[in-house]
């Protein structure tokens, strides 16, 4: 029997390797693949006014619909913008992403013209800062950032411009239509204290205990069991997801 492909899509100033910490956890029915987004790793970068179907078209041979797409924050946002222009999935998990990135009682619009502001200025500094904190809601917040730095390093995963881009995707995004007509199964998965997502966001998710944005980082077994319980309803509808 062969196995189900899963495509892991990272976050904003995240490539691949944030995934490398579940790597140990997956089960046999399950082949992960990480790929990175153009700018990051050896995937060129596309110019600093691409559109999604430029996008799209960069992504049109890593994102196989015979896959199933797991997108992690920003990877979930794009992943679902792309439903419009590319063949679907056999499912769409969204972890740690809503139908925007900015709400009131989240990451607000202000607070993300100002971060916008400061990364112009500061790239790398403000890289850093995001990635803190991205780890405030984890059990060891310190711990996370710790083991998030030795993934990454110190260098910045992708020039300015792609990064500068991320965020404008960041705040532009309104995912609410596609969801509404999403064109293949679609799962939520939240962290309880994930400091990104709003009440409304939450609400419609299916929520990890005792963990923030990044539960590949503090409980790597558990999300890699809870990732695989939906995949497998995905694969197999007539089973109920435990």
């Amino acid at each position: 029997m062969s196995s189900q492909r899963l495509i892991l899509l990272s976050g904003w100033g995240v490539d691949q390797r944030v995934w490398q910490p579940l790597k140990a956890h997956w089960p046999a029915s399950l082949t992960p693949q990480a790929i990175d987004w153009p700018g990051y790793g050896e995937m060129p970068a596309l110019a600093a006014d691409a559109s999604f179907a430029q996008l799209a078209e960069a992504m049109t041979k890593p994102l196989a619909s015979d896959a199933i797409w797991v997108g992690w924050s920003l990877g979930g946002l794009l992943a679902t913008a792309l439903l419009k222009y590319l063949p679907p999935p056999r499912g769409l998990i969204l972890l740690g992403a809503g139908d925007t990135f900015c709400t009131p009682d989240g990451i607000t619009g202000h607070e993300l013209s100002t971060f916008q502001g400061a990364f112009k200025r500061s790239p790398a500094a403000t890289w850093q800062s995001f990635l803190r904190r991205q780890t405030q809601g984890e059990p060891s917040p310190r711990q996370a950032y710790r083991q998030l730095r030795d993934l990454l390093g110190d260098t910045l995963p992708a020039d300015s411009t792609t990064l500068a881009t991320g965020l404008h995707w960041l705040a532009t995004i309104d995912n609410r239509p596609r969801l509404r007509a999403a064109s293949c199964p679609v799962i939520r998965l939240s962290g309880e204290h994930d400091p990104f997502i709003g009440a409304a966001q939450r609400l419609a998710s299916d929520n990890i205990s005792n963990v923030g944005h990044c539960p590949m980082l503090s409980q790597p077994q558990a999300l890699a069991a809870l990732i695989s319980r939906h995949a497998d309803q995905m694969t197999n509808p007539s089973r109920e997801v435990l």
